[in-house]
This record gives C-alpha cells, structure tokens and sequence, in this order.
C-alpha cells in the first residue's frame, strides 16, 4: 500500500483550487470525468466541498511535505495568506517542521532543514 490522495474539504472549490495551485507551483491540474484535481507526481491534492459531515477545518490528520528549505516555505505561504498555526519547531539533526493554515482552516505540514540562527515562532 501507498497514499495516493488527500482530500481536502473546503467551502469554495474553484477559490481553493486556485490557492492550492500557487501554494504548491510543481502541481499539474488533472480531470477525471468531471473531477478537477492536483497531481504532484503520485499523488493527488483532492479539493472537494465540505458538508455537515466533513467541515472544513482542523479536526486530526496533517499531511506532511518535504521541503529543502523550512524557513523559505513558511515565508513563501504566509505570503500566500497562510497562517503559521504550529511551530516551527526543531526535531533533531538540524530537520524542523511546522504547520500552516490555509484559508479555509485546513491544516499543511512542512518538514525540512531548519536554520538554528534564526529566532523559532514556536
């Protein structure tokens, strides 16, 4: 087994395909009889309505990303309205990770090198 999706429930598709588009730049848009999604390699960002059963929002799950540089990505959404919701915060061997808010209340993880001569938002 492998994950090959998330779903990401959100009050507005069109508006969170479009942020999700900028806030991961190597994604490809893909259509699957109706289904607009992003593919990033392997897997997909599946944005999909929220609804009495599943709100949008934090409630559990965070998928983590790697990323090479964690300082640069969390600038790099906070500029996309994103905000820092946990950390960052430093796991051992110079490797960090925090989690940013995107607008609709959903949680993403970033996990990377992180720069230990930089004050920690934790």
């Amino acid at each position: 087994m492998k994950p090959i999706a998330n779903l990401i429930h959100v009050g507005d598709v069109e508006k969170a395909l479009r942020w999700y588009q900028k806030a991961f730049p190597e994604a490809i848009v893909a259509n699957d009889e109706g289904f607009t999604f992003l593919k990033i390699g392997g897997f997909s960002l599946e944005l999909v309505p929220s609804d009495e059963k599943v709100s949008s929002g934090k409630s559990g799950s965070v998928t983590y990303w790697s990323v090479s540089d964690l300082r640069a990505e969390i600038e790099r959404f906070r500029k996309l309205g994103a905000d820092v919701y946990r950390g960052p915060m430093e796991n051992g061997n110079d490797i960090g990770m925090c989690q940013v808010e995107d607008p609709w209340g959903n949680l993403i993880g970033l996990r990377g090198p992180i720069n230990k001569n930089r004050h920690s938002d934790s």
